[in-house]
């Protein structure tokens, strides 16, 4: 009798190990939970303060026209010089990092997605907007969140795979947008070079908490407001091909030219490479001779993108003076991200689009132009789909979206071969385990 108490007993033990509370995969599911949760309220937190300091900005230049001029590349100089010294792995998007990160999980939490490194992406991003650096914090958000999902699975005592991160970077990308589907798209795009069957639940289930803290407490908002106008078979037949083609080959070209500065070995280039401090300088007296000339390239240009969906007109030079700013913003090394000015880019190539077919629904042309271009630079034509469509809610757009993400995912090959973020993370290479 006392036998059979003893081996009932040693079952049940071996049973609490295998399925109790402190079983590997209960674990694993807080960690996910939990994860996901910081990440949805991270998201929102960064957004908020985000956007505060680029309006606070905004009034600075509506107070004093020329203070940008001394402030700007001031900004860029000091802010490039702290993350140097603080947290080198926190220049520039994150996502690089990210990628990079997951091909050595553990390497990859000392430095890339260290908490050291996300706390200064954090404020560092925040505060390149109060300077009207060209930036996004979508790109930091997935670096901040990855390091988040990281760290929620350390504290759980979880062996640290690629997946944690993936699906982080996913959550992130759905909390900073608000589109759930745009972060699974974009796991699977982007940060996974091979997407594993294994990796499924994870990534959805942290994309799905993690949309819904945002939900929860932000609303169901659209990023860019409702936009319901659609296009004929024959329109879309015409204008997909050309936005397409046209803004494949101006996202193409941000990619070759950004892969460039880190490689090139011209002169001028080259000289301020090895100079990080005055290469940031100059990038930001170009940056605020743009915006000052221009009134129109500070910050994420969000506003604008919104205001040229709505039917307002811009400038035809908007698009390429955002570029420009863009891509000064990028090569400085500031940490900050590319996703909404490219979408900006994007919303003025649609308005030069405008001129070309002025009998067309205008806004459907303009989400044209803005996923060709952000298809161009990120080589991912599902996530941009996904992305123009959830911020929108543009639905009945989604065929013409994805002929025209197709091409531009074409013609984006013939400037540039490789893609920007996987060009970008060879720059942040670990040892390999």
């Amino acid at each position: 009798m006392i036998g059979q108490f003893r081996i009932m007993l040693r079952r049940a033990r071996v049973m609490m190990r295998r399925h109790g509370p402190e079983a590997l995969i209960w674990r694993r599911r807080i960690a996910i939970l939990a994860g996901a949760v910081l990440v949805g309220l991270t998201a929102l937190l960064f957004a908020e303060l985000a956007d505060h300091a680029g309006a606070l900005f905004r009034r600075m230049v509506t107070w004093c026209w020329w203070l940008p001029l001394v402030v700007t590349p001031l900004g860029f100089a000091s802010f490039a010089w702290v993350t140097m010294k603080l947290a080198p792995a926190a220049k520039g998007s994150g996502i690089p990092q990210v990628i990079a990160a997951a091909r050595n999980p553990d390497e990859g939490m000392k430095a890339l997605v260290s908490a050291r490194t996300a706390f200064v992406k954090f404020w560092l991003t925040i505060g390149t907007l109060l300077f009207g650096a060209s930036v996004g914090r979508e790109g930091p958000t997935v670096q901040i969140a990855a390091s988040i999902m990281g760290y929620a699975h350390r504290i759980m005592r979880i062996p640290l795979r690629a997946s944690v991160f993936i699906a982080g970077g996913a959550a992130g990308v759905a909390g900073a947008f608000n589109t759930p589907l745009a972060g699974v798209a974009f796991a699977i795009e982007e940060l996974a070079a091979a997407y594993e069957q294994r990796m499924t639940l994870l990534v959805m289930a942290a994309v799905l908490i993690a949309g819904m803290v945002s939900l929860g407490l932000a609303g169901d908002y659209v990023y860019f407001g409702v936009m319901r106008q659609t296009l004929s078979v024959h329109d879309a037949l015409i204008a997909a091909p050309v936005a397409g083609f046209l803004g494949g080959i101006a996202g193409g070209l941000f990619s070759r030219l950004m892969l460039a500065s880190g490689s090139t070995a011209l002169g001028p280039i080259a000289w301020l490479r090895a100079r990080p401090v005055v290469m940031a300088l100059s990038c930001g007296i170009i940056v605020a001779l743009l915006g000052v000339t221009t009134g129109l390239t500070w910050g994420t240009g969000y506003e604008t993108a919104h205001n040229v969906i709505s039917g307002d007109d811009v400038p035809l030079w908007f698009g390429a003076a955002k570029f420009l700013s863009t891509l000064a913003t990028a090569v400085s090394g500031l940490p900050g991200g590319i996703f909404a000015p490219s979408l900006s880019v994007g919303a003025g190539i649609g308005d030069m689009l405008r001129s070309l077919f002025p009998t067309y629904p205008q806004g459907a042309v303009v989400l044209l132009g803005m996923v060709a271009y952000f298809t161009g630079v990120v080589r991912a034509p599902l996530t941009a789909v996904i992305i123009i469509s959830e911020t929108t809610a543009s639905r009945g757009l989604m065929m013409p979206l994805l002929a025209a993400a197709l091409v531009a995912d074409f013609s984006a090959q013939l400037v540039s071969k490789e893609r920007l973020y996987h060009g970008l993370a060879k720059r942040f290479e670990l040892p390999k385990q």
